[in-house]
């Protein structure tokens, strides 16, 4: 017969025999046998007499313990002995009894110079097999089934409350719903049903009269999730050499009409990298800049981050929060001047399109033509349809968008679509008008007639022109890794590349191509709008400048156009935060110090113009992305070097560019938030956004820390569930 080894039975009979220890029941009949308790006695070593040798004193292992559970140190005897063969022998009378060695019977062993030789040729002894058999077949006490059956129920109970937090991350993750009309026709019921499939144990779990799957259970469990979340994102911006962070805050409305205010957090991780983190959505009463600011600040305090830690701030540029002083960036400057405040580079983008597009009147009535046909390909299905059928026989068909009321940087596929099905277009209003005598017809008449005009095709033509460039910037400022100084950089190149664009030669191009299509299409030639001669009191004796041609006055149209996008570069983004920033990246690049240094506790000017300066002897850079690039490639033996240097270039890093973070989760609310789900508390609306915005950190949390805490929440769980042994 297979005998068991000793730890094995041992360790699973330890937490058992605990409970039956403290009813006072010895197993033992004899003097040794009444001082073994349920288990052996393993103390600290410290206490187990040492052995002295003529040139070397010994002592007993810790590690023999473990190597050896059936040890047992008694302090009568001043040894150890064998745990079962104490029990056994000191009980029993045996055949094997006299072959037994009484040292670990009786007398106790303490020739800790021969203990491992001894140990081992103990434990292969027929009388310690013997022992061991003896104490697996024994009956046990009432206590002990007890105490095995709330072991046995626990573990249960554990099991089913790990599948109950798994469906409550699984749909916090993918943002669905937990409840439905009734309780039984929820998703999270419905997932719960799936799961006991097959699964006995968890389908009579479910029938308990308590239950754990009540909506009050859920928003524990994702509040603990959410909270586990928030904590990881705050430790690592405090695990940090110099903990400095960034805010960015932009605010919507949500289905129900509630303010919604999305605070994120930017800080540079240990690879010098800005990571933008999403803390939540908080409910305002308020949408001033002191009730805002007052939020924020409450934000920081309860996740003990330090308001003097704050080194930037990134909003959009409304009264409220961009308000020279009353806005939430001046509020909190006037709290800690080092947080510089950067208007969202997209929402400026943004505008310089807004601006350039309405300053020329054939490009601001073209793409209101393009926003009606969409509207109009949106309400009418008969149109739809027509258009589908004409666009696919012709050239395949995309469908037509109204454009955007709000982001004039993301129109360029809407414009781009109409040009390239446009005799499609015309094909499918004619039609639409001639069908019958509605107000739809009258509405396709009165456009298709606007679009049989050349210079819509021009208005298209240089529209679409115009906003490639600034489109693609708009879109390389949302990235979450953008900083200031790239966002600069991108800026100019774009500047240059609108600036190349004012030549006679570019502009001859664009009207050459609307020309061929006006021509190929049979569309009306382009013309130059009746201009009213001023009176001579406006213009003296001279005679007032009239444009040759059509080409000529809309050429000028068109600089007026490039000239208004340079103009507005240069005013919406220069900056009083962005001087600050420029200065920080002057004393890094050319190694001299600035007076701005000294505003910055973190940095030394001395220490800073010690360490520049054989950071230079070292390395050839040229921009602050070179440093990053230096800095990261290091051993931390020569990065520890460049402590200062670091702390500087961290600076330059944590102003975030853009308010992008924020408004991604705004579509998250979208999701969340709906007309079915309207009367979500807030409490749950931002636990539930945490798990589904921050996806992969919900994915890596440990569902045994989230029960366990959910179990030590009040007694009652703790003696139903027991506890995770780790």
């Amino acid at each position: 017969m297979e005998i068991i080894p000793m730890e094995r039975e041992f360790d699973s009979e330890r937490e058992r025999d605990r409970m039956s220890s403290q009813t006072g029941d010895d197993e033992g009949t004899g003097e040794e046998g009444r001082e073994l308790g349920p288990f052996p006695n393993h103390p600290n070593v410290k206490v187990i007499p040492s052995q002295t040798l003529s040139n070397k004193t010994l002592y007993f292992q810790e590690k023999w313990f473990k190597d050896h559970t059936w040890l047992h140190y008694s302090p009568s005897v001043k040894g150890v002995l064998c745990y079962y063969c104490a029990k056994y022998f000191a009980a029993q009378k045996s055949k094997l009894a006299s072959k037994a060695d009484s040292a670990f019977v009786k007398t106790g062993f303490n020739n800790w110079k021969k203990a491992l030789e001894k140990f081992s040729a103990h434990k292969d002894s027929q009388c310690h097999k013997l022992a061991v058999m003896t104490r697996l077949q024994e009956p046990k006490t009432v206590n002990v089934q007890l105490s095995r059956e709330l072991e046995r129920q626990q573990q249960q109970a554990r099991r089913n409350l790990m599948k109950i937090a798994g469906g409550v991350q699984y749909l916090a993750r993918q943002g669905l719903a937990f409840q439905g009309d009734e309780k039984e026709s929820g998703n999270f019921s419905q997932l719960l049903k799936y799961k006991a499939k097959g699964d006995a144990e968890l389908t009579n779990w479910l029938k308990r009269q308590f239950d754990f799957t009540s909506p009050k259970m859920q928003n524990e469990l994702l509040q603990l999730m959410a909270n586990t979340i928030i904590k990881k994102i705050v430790s690592d911006i405090t695990s940090m050499p110099v903990v400095q962070f960034a805010l960015i805050i932009d605010g919507t409305q949500d289905v129900s009409g509630v303010e919604q205010e999305s605070i994120c957090v930017c800080f540079v991780d240990a690879d010098l990298q800005p990571k933008e983190e999403f803390l939540g959505l908080y409910e305002v009463l308020s949408t001033t800049g002191e009730n805002i600011a007052k939020v924020a600040c409450d934000v920081m305090t309860r996740l003990d981050l330090p308001l003097s830690q704050l080194r930037g701030q990134t909003y959009d540029g409304a009264a409220n929060m961009a308000g020279r002083w009353q806005g939430v960036q001046a509020i909190l400057r006037a709290q800690q001047p080092l947080a510089v405040y950067c208007h969202c580079g997209p929402h400026c983008v943004n505008l310089i399109t807004q601006a350039a597009c309405l300053s020329s009147p054939l490009v601001r009535d073209s793409m209101a033509l393009v926003h009606e046909l969409g509207g109009f390909f949106n309400q009418s299905g008969k149109f739809k349809l027509v258009f589908q059928e004409i666009a696919k026989s012709e050239h395949g068909f995309t469908s037509l968008k109204p454009l955007c009321p709000t982001r004039w940087t993301v129109r360029t596929p809407a414009i781009h679509s109409v040009l390239r099905q446009y005799e499609s277009v015309l094909t499918a209003l004619e039609e639409m008008a001639s069908s019958s005598s509605s107000e739809t017809s009258a509405k396709a008449n009165g456009l298709h007639g606007a679009f049989l005009k050349g210079n819509t095709v021009l208005g298209l033509v240089m529209a679409e022109d115009l906003m490639g460039d600034l489109e693609c910037l708009n879109t390389s400022l949302q990235h979450r890794k953008q900083t200031v100084s790239g966002m600069l950089k991108a800026v100019d190149h774009v500047k240059t590349s609108m600036q190349e664009k004012r030549t006679e030669e570019h502009f001859d191009v664009l009207f050459s191509k609307a020309t061929a299509m006006a021509t190929k299409l049979d569309l009306q030639p382009i013309q130059m709008p009746h201009i009213r001669k001023p009176t001579k009191r406006y213009t003296g004796q001279a005679s007032a400048h009239i444009h040759p041609d059509a080409q000529s006055f809309y050429r000028a149209q068109f600089y007026n156009t490039l000239d208004t996008v340079n103009t507005q570069f240069i005013e919406r983004f220069d900056q009083a935060g962005f001087h600050k920033l420029q200065q920080l990246e002057n004393v890094l690049l050319q190694g001299t110090i600035d007076e701005v240094v000294d505003q910055y506790p973190e940095l030394n000017p001395q220490l800073l113009q010690v360490q520049l300066a054989m950071f230079a002897a070292n390395y050839t850079y040229e921009t602050s992305s070179d440093v990053v690039s230096i800095m990261h490639d290091m051993v931390p033996e020569v990065r520890s070097l460049f402590s200062q240097v670091e702390a500087l270039l961290r600076l330059l890093l944590i102003v975030p560019a853009s308010s992008a973070e924020a408004e991604r989760s705004f579509s998250a609310l979208r999701r969340l938030k709906t007309w079915l789900r309207s009367s979500m508390t807030q409490s749950r609306l931002n636990h539930v956004a945490i798990c589904h915005v921050h996806q992969r950190k919900l994915d890596e949390l440990d569902l045994e820390d989230i029960c366990q805490s959910f179990i030590s929440a009040n007694d009652r769980r703790k003696k139903a569930f027991g506890s995770f042994s780790r």
